[in-house]
């Protein structure tokens, strides 16, 4: 750690995604000075990777931070990173609870790194699933203008947290172990394992409702992905029809997208601007298993609609964990850092 970096802390450090923010922090090699890492009571003490010792959240152990990298919920985000903000922090929240508010920047690194500029305190990080979809759509839309999107995502377990992971896992030995029944019986296979972090068996299966139902039918998590995309890509009237289906993948979110533009599309133009964006890998066949573990964000099946010159179909694949959470919350933090708006440099200005 610089001796004369930043102070930084970790909320939700013990998680899957604070748990990968923490690596991010190392292989990068954040300018930080420490870090502190901070989960709930029952991890208070516990020693982590390189000798970090869990803190306790409290109004004393929250002062003299420059940055803080949020992983904990909303519930805690809504409580805690305003604190943090009173206390001189700069707050990078991966939860659902500021995506919306409008003084609070919705970023995704390399599609609106300008939006942090106008920053209040508390930036926030997109939905995972949004996330994934914004590098190849902000490519298209600054060459053919976006105007309306069908988007179906195919979300691993993991977008439920650890829980998710476990009870896929659970269910995998005992639906393996008769082919047959899967194949002549699904119900009753289904019926031999438990679930209640998915809304019905997901081993060998799909599950298409993912999210809090509305009164519309639509879940929140679909909700998501209109509003998000609308706010981080600038594009409040954007039309969105979206369908959340989680699926028996341990990490990794794809989503499938027919995408409609203001003028016609020419293929190897939209190609071009895909393969150039930053981060983004154009692949023949991109899979969620291939990807995951790795930073980048893969699109493929890049083809033209079969019934409007306007619109090019699309398949995107993220890890969820990486670029759909951890890796955009560091790298929002060091972009706040280039620009200026983090610890000495923005308390300078800011006087």
């Amino acid at each position: 750690m610089s001796a004369d970096g930043l102070r930084v802390a970790v909320v939700g450090a013990t998680g899957a995604v604070g748990t990968v923010m923490l690596r991010l922090l190392r292989e990068r090699r954040f300018p930080a000075r420490e870090v502190v890492p901070f989960a709930s009571e029952r991890s208070v003490g516990r020693e982590l990777h390189g000798g970090l010792v869990v803190a306790p959240l409290t109004d004393e152990t929250i002062q003299g931070f420059d940055v803080a990298l949020f992983s904990a919920g909303a519930t805690r985000s809504r409580e805690w990173a305003p604190r943090f903000v009173d206390a001189g922090a700069v707050v990078v929240d991966n939860s659902s609870a500021f995506r919306m508010v409008d003084d609070v920047p919705l970023v995704v690194s390399e599609v609106n790194p300008e939006a942090l500029d106008g920053h209040s305190g508390i930036v926030a990080n997109p939905n995972c699933t949004t996330m994934v979809a914004m590098l190849p759509l902000k490519a298209l839309h600054d060459e053919f203008g976006l105007v309306s999107m069908v988007a179906t995502s195919y979300q691993a377990a993991g977008g439920a947290g650890q829980s998710g992971i476990d009870e896929l896992a659970a269910q995998i030995a005992p639906l393996a172990s008769d082919v047959g029944q899967l194949c002549e019986d699904g119900a009753a296979a289904a019926s031999k394992v438990s679930h209640s972090v998915h809304h019905a068996t997901l081993a060998f299966n799909v599950v298409p409702l993912l999210g809090t139902l509305g009164e519309d039918g639509h879940t929140d998590e679909e909700r998501k992905l209109r509003d998000e995309s609308r706010k981080i890509l600038g594009i409040p009237e954007l039309v969105v029809s979206p369908l959340c289906v989680r699926v028996p993948v341990m990490v990794g979110h794809g989503v499938a997208v027919r995408a409609t533009f203001a003028q016609e599309v020419d293929l190897d133009r939209a190609l071009g601007v895909l393969r150039a964006f930053p981060n983004l890998v154009v692949d023949d066949v991109p899979t969620p298993l291939e990807y995951a573990g790795r930073d980048e964000v893969a699109v493929g099946r890049v083809r033209l609609d079969l019934g409007d010159a306007r619109t090019l179909n699309f398949f995107v694949v993220g890890d969820n964990l990486l670029k759909g959470a951890a890796l955009n919350t560091v790298q929002l933090a060091e972009a706040l850092l280039e620009r200026g708006l983090v610890g000495g440099q923005a308390r300078a200005s800011a006087a």
